[in-house]
């Protein structure tokens, strides 16, 4: 098993996180964890770059909550190796391309994540309100929790009693700069998550989850 390093610092430093990345960097850890997002992650990767850190196989930055316009923010050259975890890459396959490329015509950039997953939850919504013949919550919540949520976007998605939406997720690397093609061309994707291995378990505790 990997060892592990997770920051958590917070903006009381200015947006200054050296002193975590050296003191990471020393750790002998081989993956190190941001729990952090936005510029703060921008900004802990920069000074990560700025020192060499995660340069090598033997250490890896994963910043914990990142999108595809973080890294567009980054560049290549400071952002290049770095893990990271999504539930879509436009440029995974050719249904992912499709819905992609439509939205870049009009937006004149890729979606992040969650930007497609808006699309993916409101297309599901509309799917279960033909198939259960009205739009009242109840009926609706019912056809929604029997659909296999499975679009340009969401795959081998299960609603559960809870609420979770329960699907796959994508093991990304970033690129480095030679390896691009053209803009927006950030990831590498180096595996396939599947849904019931990487979401936690529902919890008895919950009433939803008991009444499931």
């Amino acid at each position: 098993m990997a060892r592990c390093w997770a920051s958590r610092a917070t903006r009381s430093r200015g947006g200054d996180f050296s002193s975590f990345m050296l003191k990471a960097q020393g750790s002998g850890a081989q993956v190190i964890a941001l729990a952090n997002a936005g510029s703060d992650t921008i900004n802990a990767v920069k000074q990560a770059a700025e020192y060499g850190i995660g340069r090598s196989d033997k250490q890896v930055i994963a910043p914990l909550l990142t999108y595809i316009t973080d890294v567009k923010s980054l560049g290549l050259t400071k952002a290049q190796d770095m893990y990271l975890t999504e539930a879509f890459y436009w440029d995974y396959d050719d249904r992912s391309r499709a819905f992609a490329e439509k939205y870049f015509a009009k937006m004149k950039r890729m979606p992040s994540a969650s930007q497609a997953a808006v699309y993916s939850a409101v297309l599901s919504y509309l799917k279960a309100i033909e198939a259960a013949g009205t739009d009242e919550a109840g009926a609706v919540m019912g056809k929604l929790r029997t659909m296999t949520i499975d679009d340009a976007v969401i795959r081998n998605g299960k609603l559960r009693a809870d609420g979770a939406l329960v699907h796959d997720m994508l093991l990304l690397q970033v690129k480095k700069p030679a390896e691009s093609k053209r803009d927006w061309d950030f990831y590498n994707v180096r595996a396939v998550l599947k849904g019931d291995d990487v979401f936690p378990k529902p919890s008895d505790a919950c009433p939803l989850n008991a009444k499931g």
